[in-house]
């Protein structure tokens, strides 16, 4: 079974209707049927917890935590290997902190890392990326 790795970017694509919306949830609704395992990590659940918290309220980022939780996304928790990943990734530069976390558990998962944030380019030739709102989605 295919897994692929979601990073903040993808899920806050996904709640707010952005481009790449509709991948997601597809995403999303192969996982609940078992075709895909679709898993997240803890510092990037974190990261949407912040971003939401900050536009909107902490109320309604405890809201969308609660509806992460409920999707068939397995949340992965740090250990050391992905934390010593996610520095070394950091310690080379151009990489959000939490970025490193999910580029990270795409390396150790050999999965494909689901995003939109041009961040990433920076490691395009370490994990395997598919790009949000470039048109590939319904390919």
């Amino acid at each position: 079974m295919a897994t692929k790795i979601l990073d903040a970017y993808a899920i806050m694509a996904f709640f707010e209707n952005e481009p790449g919306a509709d991948y997601v949830r597809n995403l999303i609704i192969k996982a609940e049927e078992k075709k895909l395992k679709l898993l997240m990590s803890v510092v990037n659940l974190g990261e949407v917890w912040y971003s939401v918290a900050r536009s909107y309220s902490p109320g309604t980022a405890d809201t969308c935590i609660q509806e992460i939780e409920g999707m068939a996304i397995e949340i992965v928790n740090a250990d050391w290997q992905q934390t010593l990943q996610a520095a070394q990734y950091k310690q080379n530069g151009g990489l959000a902190y939490a970025d490193c976390f999910a580029a990270a558990l795409a390396k150790s998962r050999k999965a494909e890392l689901v995003t939109g944030d041009m961040e990433f380019l920076l490691l395009e030739d370490q994990i395997k990326i598919f790009w949000l709102g470039k048109g590939k989605e319904n390919g």
